[in-house]
């Protein structure tokens, strides 16, 4: 009796729930010559208030209140339609004929339409919203703080019913089973990484401060293939970040697009008011835009802006252009949703994208889908301790090992059963045979190691780098080395690493020991974030002097490809012991002691600078075998806001947004552990990225420094070069040999314009290749004092300069500085970057080359 009657009440509660609801119809609307369906077209009960928009799929739905039996259908570009249905009617499909416009991706637009900012009254609604943007910030509010969930998802892309009947899907029938519907674009797909992030965000305006403290963290996929920290992740998240269009740009797919309510949307965008709307019970203006030119970086999409005095944005929906520049992308949906506080205050709730990417055709594409959820929006006083956590990103100790009920309570979007099951899926993928040996040619291919464990026994020891196996230079010639690193599989907090190798041409064995402790425990490398060690290292190897400023290191054999021959080279036999102390905040420090012996090497000598003539070579001059220097070096590194990925050669940075601040001192002592020098070396350097919307970037580095002591030309100042044919980082130079300028006192400048394909964008023909431009410029000015200079000096403790064949191979600077300018294009082939660098300063100089030809493979969106 108690379960009929329980049943009878539920029966009773849904008759009544359902009589209370209004009737519903829904429909498909497409093109009716293409019969493609046609996403956010406006439906309404016209004068009624009530109606919706079509989804991507061209799907609506929407009430059918009693006595309404007209819908309208309407867009910019086709007839409008008003069409009666009879009632009861719940399905309805309409087509809609094109006026004579053509459509251009959502937004549509007049084939020869004569747009006009001037008297155009969706550029007036827009310069209000524009100006009533600032009063809705949220920054204007002394505090703030809400919950963020955020779920990234990566997948194979449109996995069609004729792939399932061939290759892997064929033979291994659980691949299919992993297949299901994109919610976003109702193709078939496959997940293959799932990563959920519940993080919550302070701010406080006075004294401004923002932090983002993430509590949980979960990630399952393909990234578990990877030992190196959470790459994948990271790389997706910098990609595809978060949006805000309250910002005048908008930083995406590591670009900056315009946003379309920012400071310069005016002159960027073209507006077309469409009609008003009600969208969740707020009457709101429907507007589209689309940029003026559509391969420059910005969005097509629509705006739902309320209807009053505060110009809030309701909705709005964001795409690209069809004939965008951006690569790779083949289709991007961004939708994000706004509510009214009940203060008024407008906060943003939902922020979904979904990213179809095709990087080559034929090839199995990917899509990315970020959806994220913003709630518990709260305005109350912040306790001031949180403020005090060190760093904006606080990670919580225990965030990689929620339980399962607490993923339940934050997880504001469901997984589905595909996602649920990543795990096992991963898990029958590791069973395939001969899995093994791929994801070991992927790992060496991608992280230029060679792991020596497997998933039950995780490796201790890695062979690498790779492409330091077989290299050559002047003195030794072909020169073969095997390197191998310890992990934090084999002990966390000690790491061990080193190399052996063997020159053919001077029959000399050259090796590398590193022995570090490292105070936080490690997960795999010695670099993670935040660093903390103590590490010895002993090494005997030969040099160029260039070598300290590679960003690689010194035995990859694609910068061994150079453009001159470097001759003047050394032994070195260097002990250094390190300490290095990174903070949260963005601050490190790194305090270094070093003994080094370095004998010159290939056609380099030391002539001491006793001989009759200052700086000429005689018979009285002494010639040195070799110098050694003991030095104690502190540098003090700022990188507030810093985002970078570890590999196992180094750290890499994700962003080069962040300013970059360094201070380095270095002294030399005479007389301890045979050190045959005082000295004190000072620099200072400062990079910086300057944003300018759709007119692309500046890369400014500034570099300066000081030798106060008399000292021989080894421990001079040397210029950046960079004597390969691979263009390397912004503030080498490109046509400076080896060691052509020695100075005591130097200040370097680059600046490297990047415009994004601006001015290509805008040549007919060559717009189609996509092709981007870059402007550089690097200038040195350096000055070398008497005391350092063997032409005007009779120290002893000086040597000569360098010399070939008799005659000197390194010069003093005069008053000019030297300057080279170089033309790059980009983006040939989404591949490579070509630059043409002229030398526009000492050109007459012996040996040097006035223009050459640089080029780097260079994959970007």
């Amino acid at each position: 009796m108690k379960y009929r009657y329980s049943v009878f009440i539920l029966f009773l509660l849904l008759l009544l729930h359902s009589l209370g609801m209004s009737a519903q119809i829904k429909g498909v609307i497409t093109d009716s010559l293409t019969n493609e369906p046609l996403m956010y077209i406006t439906v309404q009960y016209e004068g009624k208030g009530i109606g919706t928009i079509s989804n991507g799929a061209g799907e609506y739905q929407v009430e059918t209140p009693k006595g309404l039996n007209e819908l309208t259908f309407s867009a910019i570009g086709y007839v409008t339609k008003r069409v009666k249905f009879a009632p009861g009617t719940k399905v309805l499909d309409v087509q809609l004929a094109p006026a004579d416009v053509m459509l251009s991706e959502v937004v549509v637009k007049p084939k020869k339409e004569k747009y006009s900012r001037k008297n155009n009254p969706a550029v007036d609604f827009m310069r209000k919203v524009i100006a009533h943007k600032k009063a809705l910030k949220l920054e204007e509010n002394d505090y703030y703080q809400y919950l963020k969930y955020e779920k990234m998802k990566m997948s194979l892309n449109d996995v069609t019913p004729e792939k399932l009947e061939k290759g892997i899907y064929k033979k291994f029938s659980f691949f299919k089973d992993q297949v299901e519907e994109s919610p976003k674009t109702n193709k078939m797909i496959l997940p293959i990484s799932i990563k959920e992030t519940a993080s919550r965000t302070i701010y406080r305006k006075d004294p401004k401060s923002k932090k983002t403290i993430i509590e949980g963290m979960n990630s399952s996929g393909i990234e578990e293939f990877f030992n190196t920290g959470d790459m994948l992740g990271t790389i997706l998240n910098d990609v595809f970040s978060d949006i805000n269009i309250y910002d005048d740009d908008i930083r995406l797919l590591q670009r900056r697009f315009v946003s379309p309510i920012g400071r310069g949307a005016i002159t960027f965008y073209k507006y077309y008011l469409m009609d008003t709307l009600m969208v969740d019970k707020q009457e709101c203006v429907h507007l589209t835009f689309v940029p003026q030119n559509p391969q420059d970086f910005g969005f097509t999409g629509h705006l739902y802006v309320v209807r009053d005095s505060s110009y809030a944005v309701k909705r709005c929906t964001m795409n690209l252009p069809k004939k965008t520049g951006v690569n790779f992308v083949e289709n991007m949906d961004i939708v994000q949703q706004y509510e009214q506080m009940p203060d008024s205050t407008w906060v943003l709730t939902d922020d979904d994208m979904t990213v179809e990417l095709t990087f080559v055709k034929g090839i199995q594409g990917l899509e990315v889908q970020r959806t994220t959820k913003y709630t518990d929006y709260k305005f109350d006083e912040i306790e001031p301790r949180l403020f005090r956590l060190k760093g904006n990103v606080i990670k919580e100790a225990n965030m990689m090992s929620k339980t399962d009920e607490y993923w339940a309570q934050v997880r504001q979007v469901p997984l589905t059963k595909k996602e649920s099951n990543m795990d096992l899926f991963m898990n029958r993928i590791e069973q395939i045979p001969g899995f093994k040996y791929v994801i070991f040619g992927a790992k060496a291919l991608i992280e230029n190691f060679v792991e020596t464990g497997s998933k039950e026994h995780p490796s201790k020891v890695d062979i690498g780098p790779i492409n330091t196996m077989i290299t050559s230079n002047y003195v030794n010639g072909t020169r073969f080395r095997l390197s191998a690193m310890t992990t934090g599989n084999l002990h966390p907090h000690w790491s061990f690493s080193g190399y052996g190798a063997y020159g053919t041409k001077d029959k000399k064995w050259f090796y590398s020991g590193e022995a570090a402790y490292s105070f936080n425990k490690r997960e795999y490398v010695l670099w993670e974030f935040p660093k903390h060690y103590l590490a010895f290292k002993y090494t005997y190897d030969v040099m160029s002097p260039m070598d300290k400023y590679l960003m690689t290191d010194k035995d990859n054999m694609f910068v061994g490809w150079k453009w001159a021959t470097v001759d003047q080279m050394s032994y070195i036999r260097d002990a250094t012991l390190t300490y290095e102390l990174e903070t949260n905040t963005g601050f490190s420090m790194m305090a270094m002691a070093r003994h080094r012996n370095d004998q010159p090497a290939g056609i380099l000598q030391y002539w001491k600078n006793n001989g009759a003539v200052a700086g000429q070579l005689d018979e009285t001059n002494t010639l040195v075998h070799d110098m050694t220097t003991a030095e104690l070096g502190v540098t003090l590194r700022y990188a507030p806001g810093e985002t970078f990925i570890n590999t196992k050669q180094r750290r890499v940075p994700v962003s080069l947004d962040a300013p970059v601040f360094t201070l380095s001192h270095t002294i030399g002592f005479k007389g301890v552990f045979g050190g045959e020098y005082n000295f004190n070396l000072t620099e200072l350097g400062l990079r910086k990225r300057f944003w300018f919307g759709s007119w692309g970037k500046i890369d400014i580095t500034a570099r300066a420094g000081a030798q106060w002591n008399t000292v021989p030309f080894p421990l001079l100042n040397l210029p950046m070069a960079n004597l390969s044919y691979i263009t390397q980082n912004n503030e080498s130079f490109c046509l400076i040999n080896n060691m052509e300028f020695l100075n005591d006192r130097y200040a370097s400048l680059a600046l490297s314009y990047d415009m994004n394909g601006k001015l290509f964008n805008r040549i007919p023909l060559i717009k189609k290749l996509k092709w981007r431009e870059r402007f550089r410029i690097r200038g040195l000015w350096g000055t070398l004092t008497d005391k350092n200079n063997p032409y005007k000096s009779h120290n002893p403790d000086l040597f000569l300069f360098p010399m070939r064949d008799g005659m000197p191979t390194s010069y003093v600077m005069g008053k000019t500085p030297y300057i080279e300018a170089s033309i790059g294009i980009y983006n040939i082939f989404k591949l490579l970057h070509i630059e043409y660098v002229r030398r526009l300063t000492y050109t007459n100089m012996p040996g040097v080359q006035k223009d050459g030809i640089r080029f780097m493979i260079l994959t970007i969106f």
